[in-house]
């Protein structure tokens, strides 16, 4: 038989459930009325967008008929049989794989040099900055300057060694590299930036222990600077690559994705088809295609994360 006492004990658990229950719902409607805001602009601005894009991609649409036409998989065939397309994928992997291994290499070997107790350091990490603040439209105007064949800063230091310049943005084989020496010096500071913060956290002890065991440079790199860099790598890695899939104002202002599409890359190539052409199946085409290297190179880099990053 319940008791009195018995009765009120489970009155009060009753209550303070109730009470529990009731915060838990206002803590839940003030994070709805938080995060509610944002969410909506992210669907409103970027998920519709990206469904949308897949939409068009089948279909047949000038931007300005009100009808548009389901052509089904016929805007993916047509692309995938033409070889100028092929081409603009390899261009497309091309630019973004060198623009990463030599942003991420060149940016480490920088940032080692930096990290040392040099005169004039802090102003060497300025100006190597510098150029990320920088539009990519005013560097490549600049650029096209110092790629000159006849009277470009590279053609006279070539001079100096008895070499002539080649016609780096006339010629199909030299168009791609010069547009990725832009961008890596471009991008090369953020690069240098992340690299040094990462080292200024690496504990010297760690260093130290290295020496005491009687191990060099190499040692010192491979066993502490390499483990200790490497959330840092994955994520410059990480952002690196989403960056050079998206260059567009450098190769737009520079070769105008020529000559003979040697430059254009799929981002560009959306814009052309877009923008210019008014063909937004082939340009939703392109906008897919990149989304999925895009998601895939992420995808990958997640799993290097998994079996190669630590946080310790």
């Amino acid at each position: 038989m319940i008791t009195a006492k018995e009765v009120r004990l489970m009155s009060i658990g009753s209550l303070q459930s109730k009470r529990v229950s009731t915060a838990e719902r206002r803590e839940w409607l003030l994070f709805a009325l938080l995060v509610g805001p944002n969410i909506l602009l992210f669907a409103i601005f970027t998920y519709w967008p990206l469904l949308y894009n897949g939409y068009l991609s089948f279909v047949r649409w000038d931007l300005l008929a009100p009808v548009k036409i389901w052509v089904g998989l016929d805007n993916y065939r047509f692309l995938f049989s033409q070889a100028e397309f092929r081409l603009i994928l390899f261009n497309t992997l091309y630019f973004t794989i060198a623009s990463v291994v030599l942003t991420a290499g060149l940016g480490l070997l920088i940032a080692l040099l930096l990290n040392q107790s040099l005169r004039g350091r802090n102003t060497v990490r300025s100006i190597v900055f510098s150029p990320v603040m920088l539009s990519g439209a005013a560097i490549g105007i600049v650029w096209i300057y110092i790629f000159d064949p006849r009277y470009g800063l590279i053609d006279a230091l070539l001079g100096f060694v008895g070499l002539n310049s080649p016609n780096w943005l006339l010629d199909s084989a030299w168009a791609m590299p010069a547009v990725i020496i832009v961008h890596v010096w471009k991008t090369i500071g953020y690069a240098v930036v992340i690299y040094l913060a990462g080292l200024q956290a690496i504990p010297r002890e760690l260093y130290e222990a290295v020496v005491v065991d009687g191990g060099g440079a190499w040692a010192r790199f491979r066993a502490v600077t390499v483990p200790g860099l490497s959330p840092v790598i994955f994520f410059l890695i990480l952002t690196t690559v989403l960056t050079s899939f998206q260059a567009f104002d450098i190769i737009k202002v520079m070769t105008n994705g020529g000559p003979v599409n040697a430059t254009t890359t799929l981002v560009f190539y959306l814009y052309e088809e877009g923008f210019v052409a008014f063909n937004a199946g082939r340009a939703g085409v392109a906008s897919v295609l990149l989304f999925g290297l895009m998601f895939a190179f992420t995808l990958v880099q997640m799993r290097y994360e998994d079996r190669n990053v630590h946080y310790a």
